[in-house]
């Protein structure tokens, strides 16, 4: 892909980003676009950035570290960069070092060791807990159920904030069948709030990908996820 149609696609999925806000009777400004990463080239990250993206999720530490390695400082200055994948306890550490955000926090062992890191660095570290919307899913993230006593564990974490919750629903072909799961995690989301178990109003909602972004800003979506929208198809990454 060119600069040029780069532009065009990133210009596309910012009109629909306004247009499904403004549907929902919402400022387009209070949805953050972050760009999915995965199997990307450095060099196409840095167009992005450079043509006004400031939001990149990546799924793998080490694909991380090999991109952020590549990047010309000014542009990682200019740049948030979000864990989207599941993070396993030995790239803890590294996670801390290389991301801004974290969305994929799923357990208390995990938070707390986080926690721990982002106290050796001196740091808060704005994370997410990422919900499994689907139970019959084999995909990471805690049931529904689980939610607030985790959120009770993260509020105990001096160097975490809970900025909100993330999901990866099941694909449909249907976008509009997936309504349901963003409209549950909004649901949970509230609860949260009503029952007070931080000490600030949690107001992120990481959902929506490439296929069903707008049916996810309609239900509340403050982060969509978008891959395939922005950089055209890509190779598939086992």
């Amino acid at each position: 892909m060119n600069r040029a149609d780069l532009h065009v696609r990133i210009h596309q999925v910012m009109e629909r980003i306004a247009v499904a806000a403004r549907r929902a009777g919402r400022r387009p400004e209070d949805v953050t676009l972050v760009a999915a990463t995965k199997t990307v080239p450095s060099q196409l990250i840095e167009q992005a950035i450079e043509l006004g993206l400031r939001h990149f999720g990546e799924n793998r530490v080490q694909e991380a570290e090999a991109k952020l390695k590549n990047l010309p400082v000014a542009l990682r200055r200019a740049s948030t960069w979000h864990l989207i994948g599941h993070l396993q306890s030995n790239k803890a550490r590294r996670a801390m070092e290389l991301f801004d955000v974290i969305q994929t926090v799923d357990s208390e062992r995990l938070a707390h060791q986080l926690n721990r890191l982002a106290a050796e660095a001196k740091r808060t570290v704005p994370i997410y807990i990422e919900v499994k919307t689907d139970p019959s899913a084999t995909k990471s993230g805690i049931l529904p159920h689980e939610l607030f006593e985790l959120a009770r564990s993260v509020a105990q974490c001096a160097h975490l904030r809970l900025e909100g919750l993330m999901t990866v629903p099941p694909f449909f072909e249907r976008a509009e069948d997936v309504r349901p799961y963003f409209r549950e995690l909004r649901l949970l989301r509230d609860r949260l709030n009503q029952q007070r178990l931080v000490e600030y109003q949690v107001n992120g909602l990481s959902m929506g990908m490439s296929h069903d972004y707008e049916i996810a800003i309609e239900e509340g979506a403050t982060l969509v996820r978008l891959g395939t929208a922005i950089w055209g198809p890509r190779p598939v990454q086992e």
